[in-house]
């Protein structure tokens, strides 16, 4: 019960969507209802504020980061494996893409993925965001970064702790990552995908 206790308290962590709950707070247009119509700092950035931008980001990596690492300081002292740390990974994770706060309507997770990684191993956390922001910086597709990344996730995951459970909760984000973005892939292959700070 308390394992099942922690997951949902991850579950409802990663329901918060920061993009809506930013937007909301500084009076912006619902980030559902314009550009990609994806509730995540790259189509908030659309409405022409960095800083809501910027606070989506944050917040959404964030909870990723906290609901892993509160799950590795607490799991000890409930007499829990240490597999309850990356239930909690994949629960809040899966919490933002479903969110039960908003219709299971969510983003794409890139952010909280990043938080969730760092969390897991701060030297995983940090080869993704070095990865995503090189590609960034070469071609300015945010999707086309964070596939990449995606991909390259469970390699580094693998090389920095082997292939053990760990590196297989990274596969299944990775998996989940590469679904949610499975439209932003059809318009990579038919050139259509928007840059990084357009408003398409």
């Amino acid at each position: 019960m308390i394992t099942l206790l922690f997951i949902a308290v991850a579950y409802l962590l990663g329901s918060l969507s920061f993009a809506v709950i930013v937007s909301r707070a500084m009076r912006l247009p619902d980030p559902r209802s314009f550009g990609s119509g994806n509730p995540g700092a790259t189509n908030v950035l659309r409405s022409g504020r960095k800083a809501a931008a910027v606070l989506t980001l944050l917040g959404d990596a964030l909870k990723g980061w906290v609901a892993v690492v509160l799950a590795r300081v607490l799991a000890p002292q409930f007499g829990l494996a240490d597999d309850v740390v990356l239930l909690c990974a994949l629960a809040v994770f899966i919490g933002h893409l479903f969110p039960v706060f908003f219709g299971f309507k969510g983003g794409k997770g890139v952010a909280t993925a990043f938080g969730v990684l760092l969390g897991l191993n701060p030297w995983l956390g940090l080869a993704c965001l070095a990865t995503w922001l090189f590609m960034a910086a070469v071609f300015r597709i945010s999707s086309l970064s964070a596939l990449t990344t995606a991909v390259l996730a469970p390699v580094y995951a693998g090389l920095l702790m082997k292939w053990n459970d760990t590196t297989m909760a990274v596969l299944v984000i990775t998996l989940l990552l590469v679904y949610r973005h499975k439209s932003n892939l059809i318009k990579l292959v038919k050139g259509e995908e928007g840059r990084i700070g357009g408003r398409s």
